[in-house]
């Protein structure tokens, strides 16, 4: 049973222990500044933060297995655009907002997704970048727009851990990309996806696509499943098709976290869409379902249910190995915890800064 956590804010990085039968939480890591990201790699017990300092920039850092003392390492860059190019994004690194480590046959090998919607790879634990130019230079990124921000990003990786050279890339707003070839190549992954929000002639279109999130079942890597800013939608061939599914109350969301081995499971924090973003009548819930998205079981107990404006982000809900503990997170800096896939959550925390990003190690 997982029992250690870390939680990335708007002020600093916080690990959470249990410890004697009871949570407690740390000061943070790097107080003050917002954490974007962290990646807790189980190849080697390495941790990463990403942070995002405004004027200064993104920042990368890195702890190695049994050390205190946090290392900073080298951030993705950008090449010069060249001076006759029409897109209108700016190649200038302005966040990481996605980190995932690569297969366990390659020791080293890291990903990360950045605004504005690059995909780089190191080799050498963050020592260095390389932007990975095929999906960079795809016919139709300079088509992709920002969802939440004023540029797009890349928020999630899904490495198939039957084959490393395999990934599958979510993009706001650019849709669903999909290579078998470690990056050489690249095929668009959107097909039965619909984006409500645009004119009917684009309402399919892969590029008009907005995932809020992927997340693949580790156990059974064909199951994707995509919290989408339309809806939710459930993948049963690596991303070729999608099927749309119905949650109660709302189905607009951004979080989504798959159970680590069982294809049919999987959580979603349902939200009024776009100009509240706020919980369903001030109540916090999380929806569930267990048989593939044909019913879901709304979960409240513990949760708060009345005069609550928690959104819970991309990054912000996560479930351990073993399938029955969850952690979530949230922007007005509550942090809940179920250890029994949700059923009953308990409060870990209710004064943290804004929560971005939550992960067990």
């Amino acid at each position: 049973m997982a029992r250690h956590a870390f939680i990335a804010t708007r002020k600093g990085l916080f690990e959470l222990t249990k410890q004697e039968g009871a949570w407690m939480l740390s000061a943070p890591h790097f107080p003050g500044d917002p954490v974007s990201i962290v990646l807790h790699d189980q190849r080697d017990g390495t941790t990463y933060a990403a942070l995002s300092l405004g004027h200064f920039g993104a920042k990368l850092h890195r702890r190695d297995a049994g050390s205190l003392a946090w290392q900073e390492v080298a951030v993705p860059v950008y090449p010069p655009k060249p001076d006759d190019s029409d897109d209108k994004t700016d190649w200038t690194l302005k966040q990481i907002w996605s980190l995932e480590a690569g297969g366990p046959d390659q020791p080293g090998v890291l990903w990360a997704g950045t605004l504005p919607g690059g995909l780089f790879r190191s080799h050498d634990r963050g020592e260095s970048w390389a932007l990975v130019e095929s999906l960079w230079h795809v016919p139709g990124r300079a088509e992709w727009f920002g969802g939440g921000y004023d540029t797009p990003g890349m928020h999630s990786i899904c490495v198939d851990p039957r084959d490393s050279a395999s990934i599958l890339v979510g993009v706001s707003c650019g849709g669903a990309w999909l290579t078998n070839d470690g990056g050489k190549t690249w095929a668009l992954r959107t097909q039965g996806m619909a984006a409500r929000y645009m004119p009917p002639e684009l309402v399919h279109d892969g590029a008009a696509q907005d995932p809020h999130r992927i997340v693949r079942c580790a156990g059974a890597p064909d199951v994707l499943w995509c919290q989408h800013h339309s809806g939710i939608w459930r993948s049963e061939d690596n991303g070729g098709h999608w099927e749309e599914l119905q949650a109660p109350a709302s189905s607009f969301g951004f979080a989504v976290a798959a159970h680590p081995t069982d294809g049919r499971t999987a959580w979603f924090v349902p939200a009024i869409a776009d100009q509240q973003r706020v919980p369903v009548g001030a109540a916090l819930a999380v929806n569930r379902t267990r048989d593939g998205g044909a019913t879901f079981d709304t979960q409240r107990d513990g949760l708060p249910q009345r005069d609550c404006y928690d959104l819970v982000y991309r990054h912000g809900l996560a479930v351990a190995d073993d399938g029955a503990m969850l952690l979530m997170g949230s922007t007005t800096g509550s942090l809940w915890l179920s250890d029994d896939g949700g059923a009953r959550w308990h409060t870990i925390a209710a004064h943290l800064p804004p929560v971005y990003a939550v992960r067990f190690s």
